[in-house]
């Protein structure tokens, strides 16, 4: 997402990345992003709950007025209480955290904005 918006920002329109793993979104370029500690399967909230859902979004949205500069990154007071229910094909630890804990030298490129190219079998 964080590329896309990075487009978006360039033919005129704002926009805000939710992200979990905000450090790697800010080294793709995106331009602001709203930080939250939630599981990857629901960076919105728990599956029904409209009205914390609904604060999400408000938050978010909120993180267009706040930031001030480009590639800042607004941490969302939102914490997960529950553990999440894993989905079907349900990954535990995403690739992108397998990679840096096999390489763990990659890290700085990622932060960098330097990404490498996927490993082949």
């Amino acid at each position: 997402m964080g590329l896309a918006a990075r487009e978006f920002e360039a033919a005129g329109f704002a926009t805000v990345t939710l992200s979990m793993i905000p450090n790697f979104t800010a080294s793709v370029g995106a331009p602001r992003i709203a930080a939250i500690e939630h599981p990857f399967s629901s960076p919105m909230g728990q599956a029904g709950d409209a009205q914390g859902q609904r604060q999400v979004l408000r938050a978010v949205l909120e993180v267009l007025t706040t930031a001030q500069r480009p590639g800042e990154i607004v941490h969302l007071p939102f914490e997960w209480t529950e553990p999440p229910n894993p989905l079907p094909g349900h990954v535990e630890k995403p690739p992108i955290v397998q990679l840096i804990k096999r390489k763990p030298w990659l890290y700085l490129k990622f932060v960098s904005g330097d990404i490498p190219e996927a490993d082949t079998p």
